[in-house]
């Protein structure tokens, strides 16, 4: 059993390391910003126990901030990126420090309103491009070293950065400070009873969550080469809440699983559809193509319903 998980460890590291010769890389990058901000998102519900409708505004304002620097400053992604965590993390400070004080549907609330006012500034301001969104983001190099304008350069970077960010949170939370985040969303008068300083923390992890948002957001925009006021609508939010919930929330495993099935559906289940309507004769199918937020939904309450702790559910022991 001791040799179990460092074997896992390796293969799944095996397995990543081989997948872009296989796959196509800008669709496996994709996967891997947004299973990095599911597992932001989770480091805030499923260990604390806050539910945010705004994390979309750190996922799309990073975007919007390293596009701006990259292109228009002419900074190199390295820089870029940092200038785009440290965005998010300044932002989450803002909001964390306006909805902390508040609990339930009413923090939830905050978080919601706040966001769609950051979305309506990125609407109005001339320099992100309104509806036509922030085009031309330029890869670059790396340090002057690695040429990222190479799809598999690229890859091998992202997959660096998620590996990172999912370490990073590994350690928040197996750390004395993660206890206390579990102490708080399990029975938060009790850890006031105890003498932490429950908003403190609350709003150190929002403020961390809100930075790995904006790793992922910043991350995704130097891979598409542009981003879009989509990332930054609550919409987003949304999507992150129903990536973290399907694949299991409070695990680490969880945000990456939800993340592969929520995107693989909205590129695939078009191909599906046409499958499943040449398999079972029924034209009906060939329309799923249009109708990804019924069969998301749909799956969505399945996984509610069969499953405690998402599709993680599947593979561990439930309680």
């Amino acid at each position: 059993m001791k040799l179990a998980k460092p074997i896992i460890l390796l293969a799944s590291i095996g397995i990543a390391i081989a997948l872009p010769h296989f796959f196509y890389p800008i669709f496996l990058m994709k996967i891997l910003c947004f299973a990095l901000f599911a597992a932001a998102f989770n480091l805030l519900l499923g260990y604390t126990g806050l539910l945010s409708f705004g994390h979309a505004a750190f996922f799309g304002g990073a975007g919007y901030c390293a596009g701006y620097f990259m292109r228009d400053m002419g900074v190199g992604p390295a820089i870029g990126i940092t200038i785009a965590v440290l965005f998010a993390a300044a932002l989450g400070a803002l909001i964390g420090g306006l909805a902390i004080r508040r609990q339930g549907i009413y923090f939830s609330m905050i978080t919601l309103a706040l966001a769609q006012m950051f979305y309506f500034v990125c609407v109005q301001v001339p320099a992100s491009g309104g509806e036509d969104g922030f085009q031309g983001i330029p890869r670059g190099d790396l340090f002057g070293l690695i040429n990222l304008q190479n799809d598999l350069n690229l890859y091998y970077l992202v997959l660096c950065l998620t590996v990172a960010g999912f370490l990073f949170i590994k350690r928040i939370i197996s750390s004395p400070f993660g206890q206390i985040l579990k102490a708080i969303k399990e029975n938060e008068p009790r850890a006031i009873s105890l003498g932490y300083n429950v908003n403190r923390f609350k709003f150190l992890v929002f403020i961390l969550s809100a930075a790995l948002a904006g790793l992922a957001g910043s991350t995704q925009a130097l891979v598409l080469g542009f981003e879009t006021l989509t990332d930054a609508h609550w919409t987003m939010s949304g999507l992150v809440i129903l990536m973290t919930l399907v694949g299991g929330v409070g695990t680490m495993l969880g945000p990456f699983l939800g993340a592969l099935v929520i995107v693989l559906l909205e590129h695939r289940v078009g191909e599906i559809g046409s499958f499943l309507s040449q398999v079972t004769g029924v034209a009906w199918f060939n329309s799923l193509g249009e109708s990804v937020t019924i069969v998301t939904g749909l799956i969505f309450v399945f996984c509610v319903m069969a499953f405690r702790r998402g599709l993680v559910g599947l593979f561990i022991k439930q309680k």
